[in-house]
């Protein structure tokens, strides 16, 4: 792995130059431990030392901050929870899939708020979200998505014909589309960044290259790195999908990887050629999503398509050939303008799935931990709102955060391996199964 981890994803090759917080050396008694360097890590961190600015808080990161999900995302901070409001509906009921919803909603609006307060600087835009339909199934299946949201009450969602959805991003291929102006795009290790140094700022303790190979509990949580301990009266646990590599989290999640490829900067006929000129985030309607955007310095971004499993504790399926094919083959069949484009990055990153596909947050045993689980790729807002949450749970608050139905929920666990790669492999088939038949006929690359 190199010093300045620029292998690990298009954001994290092109940041500013970054240097490291030392490693946890010695002893260190605080308030609160939190084990994972993210957006949900130092968004409770953040938190707890707004509400409680003599608390003594520490963050202890494996790697280097945003090395995970925060630093390799597609940077779409948005009100998607799960797999789809109308998928919530069906798993968990309507009332949950509006109380989701509205939980969403908050937390998009809570990363604008962060990102005012404090002057962030993460090329923050909030330019509003299009789910194309590429196929006449998806046409339909948006129709009812919607139709889901109007009859729950959710306003400020609607439907877009082809020719409107093609005036916002040309492509001949799209066939209508989802219209949401609740998005944000920033960019994630500018992000993590920017949360580190506000919450040092407020007095927490950052240490990274300190993974935490130890935890016992007793009168207090004892918490053991290669360099040093932390004794602590309360845990996090904000490692998302990499928190089955601790005995008490293992079956509460598994880690899948997505993965993104991104173009060299387009030229102005190039982006005269495919419109959008407002920026919008865009995905498509399948199960395993396409997802694009525009950078700053206009590079074409692209996510999503085949899905990566692992067994067991390995972590090490950030590299996919073939799905970075299929998404240099898919930009093709979107724009063909764009055919010969230059891809200049490829990479993957894992996140965080439940069995149930809902994401799940709470006490872990005791008052003393809490965790979180199961952003399943949406982590940018969620895990922002997460934070506020995890918060209120450490300091015994009851708040109408920790009264939604993803806080202290039961957990369906994942099975012991090898069943547990057979699980997931049947589901990610199902999932591959449906959208063959959306796409049947439809010469779908």
């Amino acid at each position: 792995m190199p010093s300045d981890y620029a292998d690990v994803s298009f954001w994290l090759a092109t940041a500013p130059a970054y240097q490291s917080n030392a490693p946890l050396q010695g002893t260190v008694e605080v308030d609160v431990a939190i084990i994972g360097g993210g957006f949900t890590g130092l968004s409770t961190a953040y938190h707890l030392l707004k509400a409680e600015p003599g608390l003594k808080v520490a963050v202890l990161e494996r790697e280097i901050v945003g090395f995970g999900a925060s630093g390799r995302n597609g940077s779409f901070a948005m009100t998607l929870m799960g797999l789809g409001i109308d998928m919530m509906a069906l798993l968990k009921g309507k009332r949950a899939a509006l109380e989701g919803h509205r939980y969403m909603e908050r937390a998009v609006d809570r990363l604008g708020e962060l990102v005012a307060e404090h002057g962030l600087d993460c090329d923050y835009i909030r330019p509003g979200f299009l789910r194309m339909a590429t196929v006449p199934a998806h046409v339909h299946k948006i129709h009812k998505q919607i139709e889901l949201c109007h009859k729950l009450g959710i306003s400020g969602i609607e439907w877009l014909d082809r020719e409107a959805a093609q005036a916002h991003v040309c492509s001949e291929r799209y066939l209508g589309a989802w219209w949401e102006p609740r998005l944000a795009l920033i960019n994630p290790v500018k992000l993590v960044r920017e949360m580190k140094r506000v919450t040092q700022e407020l007095g927490a303790s950052i240490y990274e290259h300190s993974p935490v190979v130890e935890i016992t509990r007793g009168a207090h949580l004892l918490l053991r790195t290669p360099g040093g301990e932390v004794q602590a009266h309360k845990l996090v646990f904000a490692a998302n999908a990499y928190s089955h590599l601790f005995p008490m989290l293992r079956r509460k999640q598994i880690p899948a990887w997505t993965y993104m490829i991104a173009t060299e900067p387009l030229s102005p006929q190039q982006l005269e050629a495919i419109g959008w000129q407002n920026r919008q985030g865009v995905e498509d309607a399948r199960n395993l999503i396409h997802y694009y955007r525009l950078t700053p310095d206009n590079r074409l971004l692209m996510g999503g398509g085949p899905v990566g499993l692992s067994y067991g504790e390995e972590m090490e399926r950030d590299a996919n050939p073939n799905a970075w094919r299929h998404l240099e083959e898919h930009i093709a069949w979107l724009f063909p303008v764009l055919k010969d484009v230059h891809i200049t990055h490829r990479w993957g990153g894992p996140f965080s799935v439940t069995l149930d596909l809902t994401p799940a947050l709470g006490y872990l045993g005791d008052p003393r931990v809490v965790y979180a689980v199961g952003c399943i790729g949406h982590g940018v807002s969620m895990s922002q709102l997460n934070g506020q949450t995890l918060c209120d749970l450490l300091l015994e608050r009851q708040t109408d955060l920790t009264d939604c139905f993803i806080v202290n929920r039961r957990i369906i666990p994942w099975p012991p391996e090898p069943l547990r790669l057979g699980l997931s492999l049947a589901l990610r088939s199902y999932l591959q199964a449906e959208d063959w038949w959306c796409e049947r006929g439809q010469n779908v690359r």
